[in-house]
């Protein structure tokens, strides 16, 4: 090569920036395949990872989507789980009988019923119970949780109360119960209706503290009274929560009706199972179980479809 040539190629060198060289060389240079090779776990940890970090290609609220098929495919799969475990031997039918017993079982309840008293009878009352309660908590527990909100007078005079009663257990204020109300319906009922009062009544305060200022100034600035104000702002701002406050409440009132149902019950699915538990019955207690997981899941259901019925600016 000529000193010339040499010299213009120096120069070519010199003027081309250091980042396109860079890349240059870095196409022309091929790394030699590697032989590590990482063992399968790591591979699917770092899967895992690369999912997580990885932005989505849409946006939106988390964990939204349709999740029904999801749901039923788990459901068969625990039931498959359920019948493979029984009908292999691996637990005693007496600690889990399989799914054919309990459906044959509960075929003989619908037929014979259980302790003198038919399968409808003890729904009746289980139902009774568990939405009397209901109706006086949501007559007076979103009244109270609103007022508890929007008054310090009576923020000042309820908080305390629900804040003290609201983490005991049932059980604890059961005998205290029994002694001021007796055995029969009253104490049963009240003891489900206290249940699901401090979950509704904490559930409308919160949603009373969530509406924005901004919308209340606005509405008072074109000129709604206060009364138009805690309707059309306040309460309707409170809806979502009020609505999950419900269904929050409902659900402990069906873990209540058990307790509540130990005390001189003579129908109800609480007694039912009870007294099946007493002797050892255990599919009529898987059964009592399933019975009280559908109906109020049935009942869940219905309060989610109320939620995108009354609130569908949420998004439910």
């Amino acid at each position: 090569m000529s000193v010339k040539a040499k010299s213009s190629l120096d120069e070519r060198e010199q003027d081309t920036p250091i980042s396109e060289v860079t890349l240059k060389a870095s196409k022309s240079y091929q790394e030699p395949p590697s032989q590590h090779v990482d063992p399968p776990g790591k591979r699917v940890w770092r899967r895992i990872l690369n999912h997580i970090n990885t932005p989505p290609n849409y946006y939106g609220e988390p964990g939204q989507g349709n999740s029904r098929w999801i749901a039923v495919v788990s459901t068969l799969f625990f039931i498959a789980l359920w019948t493979l475990v029984t009908e292999a031997g691996w637990v005693a039918p007496l600690f889990l009988p399989s799914p054919l017993a309990v459906v044959h079982k509960f075929v003989e309840l619908w037929v014979d019923g259980f302790a003198g008293v038919s399968l409808g009878d003890h729904l009746i009352a289980s139902l009774s119970r568990v939405f009397g309660a209901f109706i006086l908590a949501v007559i007076t527990a979103v009244p109270i949780g609103i007022l508890v909100g929007t008054n310090v007078w009576m923020r000042g005079i309820f908080d305390p109360l629900i804040e003290f009663y609201r983490p005991l257990p049932p059980l604890a204020y059961l005998p205290l119960v029994i002694i001021w109300l007796g055995i029969d319906e009253t104490s049963k009922v009240t003891l489900i209706y206290l249940a699901m009062f401090a979950p509704i009544a904490l559930s409308a305060r919160a949603g009373v503290t969530s509406a924005r200022s901004e919308q209340i100034q606005a509405a008072y600035s074109m000129g709604a009274s206060k009364l138009q104000v805690l309707y059309h702002v306040i309460i309707k701002s409170a809806m979502p929560e009020i609505l999950t406050g419900l269904r929050i409440g409902i659900g402990f009132g069906w873990t209540t009706l058990v307790a509540s149902e130990m005390v001189a019950a003579q129908a109800g699915i609480g007694y039912m199972v009870l007294n099946a538990a007493e002797f050892l019955v255990t599919d009529v207690v898987i059964a009592g179980i399933i019975i009280i997981g559908v109906i109020a899941y049935t009942f869940d259901l219905f309060m989610r479809y109320l939620e995108k019925w009354l609130v569908p600016w949420k998004g439910y």
